[in-house]
């Protein structure tokens, strides 16, 4: 451990700065993109710089290459959205108003850095979003297309977890591991939901060999540690008693 510890003076916000700089030019239209990218480049090597990153140019040009197709994925999330929520008047209002599309793009960009094996910044960007939405999703996790948190306040999704296509999820779930040890550090510990899964709300899924199987509807406030076969309907059945006063 190291024996002293600086931070620059405001460093998380400029972190949280850059974040939200990264969520618009992720939006952009091509040459816009490339004129943000510009102005974008500084404050990135600066953060990295402070972060010990060992951010170099050609992992740079890595990133703005993803950056600048992430838009088409940010799309299909944002149609998700629009076409599972009835609420939801239009795309532009997924966009500008939808906390769980809001956490996703942040997902996004975070896991883009991720996979570039540069170290805190990803977490740092993941967790500004967490304080913002109320959705802790790991950068390290594996997320396919179509993906749509409605509500997104207390989601929760572990590094190793594995979501496919046109998965559905409900505020408060959690995918996580059955322990919380170190030495586990380096082995899969949360769940992999197949295609076409819904997860209604406060349904929690623990494990790192449990799959749930594609098609299946996870009803609310279910606990699950074992896999479930495809095409499922899990629910929890609960004793409520209504009476006279």
């Amino acid at each position: 451990m190291q024996e002293t510890l600086q931070i620059p003076f405001r460093f998380k916000e400029k972190v949280e700065d850059l974040a939200k700089e990264l969520f618009y030019c992720a939006l952009e239209s091509h040459d816009k993109q490339e004129a943000l990218l510009k102005s974008i480049k500084t404050s990135f090597f600066y953060v990295s710089e402070a972060l010990d990153c060992g951010l170099c140019n050609t992992k740079w040009e890595q990133f703005v290459a993803e950056i600048k197709a992430l838009k088409p994925k940010l799309q299909l999330d944002a149609e998700a959205a629009y076409n599972s929520d009835p609420a939801a008047k239009s795309v532009k209002e997924v966009y500008l108003a939808y906390p769980g599309f809001y956490a996703i793009a942040m997902y996004r960009i975070s896991h883009i850095l991720w996979q570039l094996g540069i170290p805190i910044l990803p977490r740092m960007i993941s967790e500004y979003s967490h304080g913002i939405t109320g959705t802790d999703i790991h950068p390290g996790a594996t997320i396919g297309h179509s993906f749509f948190i409605d509500h997104a306040t207390g989601v929760v999704i572990g590094e190793t977890a594995v979501i496919y296509n046109n998965v559905i999820i409900y505020q408060g779930v959690t995918l996580g591991g059955i322990k919380v040890e170190k030495e586990l550090e380096n082995t899969k510990r949360h769940p992999t939901i197949k295609d076409n899964v819904t997860i209604y709300a406060n349904a929690t899924i623990l494990g790192g060999d449990v799959v749930i199987g594609e098609g299946s509807i996870i009803g609310a406030n279910v606990w699950i540690t074992k896999s479930i076969p495809e095409n499922s309907l899990v629910t929890y059945k609960s004793d409520i008693k209504i009476s006279k006063r």
